[in-house]
């Protein structure tokens, strides 16, 4: 196993512009469910009745009775060790880009500076009416929370019917067009247009690295089967005695 923690780090620290590709498996161990995979949200909610954009317009508390209770938590869910160790890379100047799927917010919470969230984020709250912004878990009590106004609140995260933000998503694309290595943690590469990404990077020449409990992506370089949290870390230490 050491082996292929050093072959990685080896790669990670020959690059030059080096980008990782997140999803919900890195915050899976911050006690964060996924959506897909086993137990998962959406294995309890109908996401297009739940998290789409036509119900919320007419029935928001649906929405809410999902989210509300994480929101108003805000504070009480913490990045892990592999949130941690992106952040600790990023600050090294090794990992240049974080492009993330999650809607946490966690990445910023671990001190990282460049994170890509092209599903939004739930840390960021608007009225639909006046555009007020709160920031959780500072948000107004109610099953379905108003504005002071009296506008219904809803977090800048993209439903189901939304398109995703396009300048975030054009930035996603054009780092991973041209980043040499890329760190897939805890996605299983799926869910599109994020899934274009690895694809795009490889086609550019790009070696993947792919952190993963379950083989997704097939066109990978290096496969670890093993959490973001433990992974991340080693390979952070092999980067260091290589330093040395």
């Amino acid at each position: 196993m050491n082996q292929v923690f050093n072959e990685a780090a080896k790669i990670i620290g020959s690059s030059k512009k080096c980008i990782a590709l997140t999803g919900a498996g890195i915050s899976a161990e911050s006690g964060i469910p996924t959506f897909r995979s086993k137990g998962g949200l959406w294995n309890s909610y109908d996401p297009t009745v739940y998290a789409s954009i036509d119900t919320f317009m007419k029935d928001p508390s649906k929405y809410w009775s999902i989210r509300g209770d994480f929101i108003r938590k805000y504070n009480d869910y913490s990045p892990n060790q592999g949130h941690l160790a992106l952040a600790s890379l990023e600050n090294a100047g090794i990992v240049k880009c974080i492009i993330t799927q999650n809607i946490d917010g966690l990445h910023r919470k671990a001190g990282s500076k460049k994170v890509l969230e092209i599903h939004g984020s739930l840390r960021e709250i608007f009225c639909i009416s006046c555009g007020k912004e709160y920031i959780a878990p500072d948000i107004p009590p109610g099953d379905v929370p108003h504005c002071t106004c009296g506008g219904v609140l809803k977090p800048n995260t993209v439903l189901f019917g939304e398109d995703l933000p396009p300048a975030v998503l054009s930035e996603a694309e054009e780092y991973a067009a041209s980043c040499d290595v890329m760190i897939l943690a805890g996605t299983s590469a799926t869910v599109y247009p994020a899934a274009y990404l690895p694809v795009t990077a490889k086609r550019n020449g790009a070696k993947v690295i792919e952190i993963n409990l379950e083989y997704s992506f097939t066109d990978s370089d290096i496969f670890i089967e093993e959490k973001s949290g433990t992974a991340l870390p080693m390979i952070e230490e092999q980067l260091k005695k290589i330093e040395v």
